[in-house]
C-alpha cells in the first residue's frame, strides 16, 4: 500500500506531503490543476518513462519521496533480495533529478537503478490512465492482455520459437552456401589439383631466391677464385717455394749458419700457404654448382610467383590459400550430408515449437472461457448487464509467442451482432469495459495499489454511480487511487483530496488539501453546478454522500 508521497520542487509543486490511507482515494479538481502531476511525480519515482523536464523552474534539483508499506510475502521483496537489497516492512523510494537532467535513485538509503525501481513498480502500483481504452481497441494487444490474464509461460514457446528461427538460417546459409561452392566447383578442383601438385611450403620462395641469387653470384667470382688457386697449387707459388726451400737446404751445410733464419722462415710460409690453398679449394668447393640445379630452383621459383599472382596472396600464403579451397569443396562434397542433418534438426525444431504453441493455445483458450465468464460478473455492476464479452481465439501465423490470434468483440444490445470495440462500444461503454477488465486482470493481485485516472470519463448519472461503487468494492481489498471528474464517484471515496492552482507573486505552483466532511460537500457540489455553488448544490451534494 503507498502510504506517502513527498514532492520537492517538481513542475508547478513547490513543497507537497500527501497521506493516503487504505480504500478508496479520490483525487478532485478542475481541469489542469495539476492532477495529473502528481501521477507524473508518482511515475518518476517508480523509474517509469515520462518527462523529460520535470525539476520546477528555478529550483537546482526535483526530489520524490514515496513509502509503502510492504507486508511479509510481498512480491516486491524478492525484487529487493535480487538487488541485494534488504526488505524491511517499510519499503522508502526516493528519486532526485537534477536541472541538468541526471537522476539518483535510493531505495531503503540503498543507491538503485532505474531497473530496480521499474522492477518493484510493477509489484507495487497499477496504473490505468484515461486512455488505457486505445490499447484496449487495439487487437493487437488483445493477446498480450488475454496472457496477462491467463499468467501463462511463454518461456518455454519463445525457447522453442528461437530454436526454429535458429535451424531455419542455419539450413538456408547452408543451401545458400552449398549453391554458390557449385558455381565455382570446376574452378576449385582445378586450383586444388594445381596447388597440390606444386605443394608450396612457407617460406620456400625466400630459400629459393636466396640460393639463386648464390649460385647466380658464383659463376662471377669462380673464375678469378681458380686462378687463385692454380697460382697458389704446385704449378705456381707452391713449386716456386719449394725448389727455393730445396736450394737452401743444399747450400746450408756450406753456409756457416746463416740461410737458418731463411729457411725457417720459408717452412713457415709453407705452412701458410698450405692454409690459403686449403681456404681457397673450400670456397671453390661451395661455389661449385650443378647448372642444371639453378634451372630447376628458377623454375619452382617462377612457378611460386605464378601461382601467388594468379591468386593474389602472397607466396607463403599458398599453402594456407589451398587448405581454405578444400573446405569449400569439402562443403560440395558433404553438402548432401550437411543439409540431411540440418533438416533433420528443423524437423524436430518444428515438431518441439509446435508441442509448445498447442499447450499455448490450450492455456489460452481455457483463460478465454474464464476471461468471458469473469468479465460478464464485472459488467452487471457496471450497469451492462446485458452487453455480451467475448474473447475469440483463431489461428495466426507462427511466431515468439505462439500461433493464436486473439480479439475481443462485444455486444452491447440483446440480439444486436457482435464486433469489435472500438466499432461497437461508445466512450462511456469503453470505460466501463476497461474498468472491468483491468478488475479482472489485477483484482487478485495482493498488495497492490490500483489507480485510475478518470477512468469514468464518458459517464454520469446512474452509470457514474454503478463505476464509483465498483471501484469502492474494489477498495475492499486493495488500495485504490481515483482521479476523476465525476461528483457520484468522489462522493463514494474514503478519503478525499482536492488539488488546485494558486498564483502568487508570479508563481504558479499545485497544492493537495485533504477534505473533511463540511469541505467534501463544497467540493462535490462545485463538481455539481460549476463556479456559482447554489444551496440545491449543496443538498444534492449532501444525498450523494449519503
Amino acid at each position: 500500500m503507498l502510504r506517502s508521497l513527498e514532492i520537492r520542487d517538481l513542475l508547478i509543486i513547490d513543497r507537497l506531503d500527501l497521506a493516503f490511507q487504505p480504500g478508496l482515494n479520490v483525487l478532485t479538481g478542475e481541469t489542469g490543476a495539476g492532477k495529473s502531476i502528481l501521477l507524473d511525480a508518482l511515475g518518476f519515482v517508480l523509474g517509469w518513462r515520462g518527462r523529460a523536464e520535470l525539476v520546477r523552474a528555478g529550483a537546482e534539483q526535483g526530489e520524490v519521496t514515496a513509502v509503502f508499506d510492504l507486508p511479509p510475502n510481498h512480491a516486491a521483496r524478492a525484487v529487493l533480495a535480487e538487488a541485494g537489497i534488504v526488505a524491511e516492512d517499510e519499503l522508502i523510494l526516493r528519486r532526485i533529478n537534477t536541472a541538468d537532467g541526471r537522476k539518483t535513485a535510493w531505495v531503503n538509503d540503498r543507491r538503485a537503478s532505474g531497473e530496480v525501481l521499474r522492477g518493484l513498480s510493477d509489484t507495487l502500483v497499477e496504473l490505468h490512465g484515461q486512455h488505457d481504452d486505445r490499447g484496449l481497441l487495439n487487437p493487437r494487444g488483445h493477446r498480450q492482455i488475454l496472457d496477462a490474464f491467463a499468467e501463462v509461460d511463454l518461456i518455454s514457446v519463445r525457447a522453442a520459437w528461437t530454436s526454429l528461427s535458429t535451424a531455419r538460417r542455419a539450413k538456408l546459409r547452408a543451401e545458400e552456401t552449398l549453391a554458390a561452392a557449385r558455381v565455382e566447383e570446376e574452378y576449385l578442383r582445378h586450383a586444388v589439383a594445381e596447388l597440390d601438385k606444386l605443394n608450396p611450403e612457407p617460406g620456400e620462395e625466400a630459400t629459393l631466391d636466396a640460393r639463386r641469387r648464390a649460385m647466380q653470384g658464383a659463376e662471377k667470382i669462380r673464375t678469378d677464385i681458380a686462378r687463385a688457386h692454380t697460382a697458389l697449387s704446385d704449378q705456381g707459388a707452391e713449386a716456386a717455394l719449394t725448389d727455393a726451400l730445396r736450394w737452401l737446404e743444399g747450400a746450408a751445410d756450406r753456409a756457416d749458419g746463416r740461410l737458418e733464419r731463411a729457411i725457417a722462415a720459408l717452412g713457415r710460409v709453407m705452412v701458410e700457404l698450405g692454409e690459403a690453398q686449403s681456404g681457397v679449394e673450400d670456397c671453390l668447393s661451395a661455389l661449385d654448382f650443378n647448372p642444371l640445379e639453378l634451372e630447376r630452383i628458377e623454375e619452382r621459383l617462377f612457378a611460386i610467383r605464378a601461382l601467388a599472382r594468379k591468386h593474389n596472396v602472397l607466396a607463403d600464403d599458398l599453402g594456407g590459400f589451398a587448405e581454405d579451397l578444400r573446405k569449400r569443396l569439402a562443403v560440395i562434397d558433404g553438402g548432401a550430408g550437411n543439409l540431411a542433418a540440418l533438416n533433420q534438426a528443423l524437423a524436430e525444431a518444428e515438431i518441439t515449437y509446435r508441442r509448445h504453441a498447442t499447450i499455448l493455445t490450450a492455456a489460452r483458450k481455457a483463460a478465454a472461457k474464464r476471461l468471458d465468464k469473469a468479465m460478464a460478473a464485472e459488467l452487471a455492476p457496471l450497469k451492462m448487464e446485458r452487453a455480451v464479452f467475448s474473447t475469440a481465439i483463431s489461428p495466426a501465423d507462427d511466431g515468439p509467442d505462439g500461433a493464436d490470434e486473439v480479439a475481443f468483440t462485444v455486444a452491447t444490445n440483446p440480439g444486436a451482432p457482435a464486433g469489435p470495440l472500438n466499432k461497437i462500444a461508445s466512450g462511456g461503454e469503453l470505460s466501463r469495459f476497461l474498468l472491468a477488465l483491468k478488475v479482472c486482470l489485477t483484482g487478485n493481485t495482493p498488495g497492490l495499489t490500483m489507480i485510475f485516472d478518470e477512468i469514468d470519463r464518458g459517464v454520469g448519472g446512474a452509470t457514474a454511480d454503478a463505476v464509483g461503487r465498483r471501484l469502492a468494492a474494489l477498495a475492499t481489498t486493495a488500495q485504490v487511487l481515483v482521479v476523476t471528474h465525476s461528483p457520484q464517484v468522489a462522493a463514494l471515496g474514503a478519503h478525499h483530496w482536492r488539488v488546485e492552482k494558486k498564483v502568487a507573486k508570479g508563481m504558479t505552483t499545485s497544492t493537495v488539501t485533504p477534505l473533511g466532511p463540511e469541505h467534501r460537500i463544497e467540493e462535490i457540489a462545485r463538481m455539481l453546478a460549476g463556479d456559482t455553488i447554489t444551496p440545491a448544490a449543496r443538498d444534492a451534494a449532501r444525498a450523494l454522500l449519503g
